[in-house]
């Protein structure tokens, strides 16, 4: 297939781009190599597939731009994965969260649709469920509303996407993510940030008591649930979970991490953050069922693999373990 993804050099993006190749597709990537944060991470993320790729330079926000790069070639399927990523941020940015995650979508979607695409796979994510007070969460499930600019475009994003189905039969299936961890996580995120900092010896931030619940998913049980979109066939505009359907108290993730380092956490108590929910529980029996989704790797061997990629990627010499203060 040809296949363009979106935001191909971030964090899941060039773990998807591998496994694309790596199944014999023909890859494009579209990316902005934007400043979220260091750009030089993108290019790392890409450069075992560099010579594999064709590879535009190309901000979502730019109509026309995105139009160009859909009207190159007749893509059988896009996967959409570009877009400002993070609640926090998006409480302080909203006009920017808006034009890169709704403009930015919107242009996708009309180069989809001109360019004669087969497929669009969007990335949507858990944070539209919001305050749900059931859970496991189910796709079906009425949504009361979300709690940040950030899970606003997302669901704004997946009401583009049946707009489009609806409108001009174009094949679409949302995929929910929940908290995606692993090799090149982006290290402002949680667990890339505390391995980061316990192993270094400095404090970390825990925002409230330590028990919001997160459903952790490691990134390669998403691109194992994006590939099974791919080739599904049901409805014209879908919506499934991708996580793990399991949940981690905050303080037990913490230990986590601490046990796979060896070393003990200095805890910044801090209040509960805007924006943020309590808890995020996938229910991924459709998933199961319709994309033969099936994730492989819990939290407590994920976790390790994380550790073990950081130690020897990214680490800089640790703090002497004397010098880290015990809780």
């Amino acid at each position: 297939m040809e296949i363009l993804v979106t935001g191909g050099a971030g964090f899941i993006g060039s773990h998807l781009v591998e496994a694309l190749l790596h199944a014999g597709h023909h890859v494009v990537v579209l990316d902005d190599f934007n400043d979220y944060y260091d750009p030089r991470i993108k290019e790392d993320n890409l450069r075992a597939v560099r010579g594999e790729i064709e590879l535009h330079r190309t901000d979502l926000r730019d109509r026309e731009a995105v139009r160009r790069v859909l009207g190159r070639e007749r893509f059988d399927t896009v996967v959409h994965l570009a877009g400002r990523a993070g609640v926090r941020p998006s409480i302080r940015e909203p006009q920017l969260y808006v034009d890169a995650n709704v403009t930015g979508t919107l242009n996708v979607l009309e180069g989809a649709r001109t360019g004669g695409v087969g497929r669009f796979v969007f990335a949507s994510s858990s944070s539209v469920y919001g305050l749900c007070p059931v859970s496991p969460f189910r796709e079906d499930m009425p949504l009361p509303g979300t709690i940040s600019p950030y899970a606003a475009t997302k669901l704004a994003g997946e009401q583009l996407c049946s707009n489009y189905a609806h409108l001009y039969k174009l094949r679409t299936v949302c995929l929910r993510f929940f908290t995606v961890y692993g090799p090149r996580q982006r290290p402002d995120l949680a667990i890339h940030q505390f391995t980061r900092r316990i192993h270094r010896g400095q404090p970390i931030d825990q925002f409230g008591d330590g028990s919001t619940r997160r459903d952790y998913t490691y990134v390669d049980d998403i691109v194992q649930g994006i590939l099974g979109a791919l080739t599904y066939e049901g409805p014209i505009f879908d919506i499934f979970n991708l996580g793990e359907s399991e949940t981690t108290a905050l303080g037990e993730l913490i230990r986590r991490i601490e046990n796979a380092l060896g070393r003990e956490a200095r805890i910044n108590h801090l209040p509960d953050q805007p924006g943020d929910v309590p808890t995020t529980c996938a229910d991924i029996s459709k998933a199961r069922r319709l994309l033969a989704y099936r994730p492989a790797t819990p939290i407590a061997e994920g976790i390790p693999r994380f550790v073990e990629w950081y130690l020897q990627t990214q680490a800089v010499p640790a703090a002497p373990v004397e010098a880290v203060a015990s809780r």
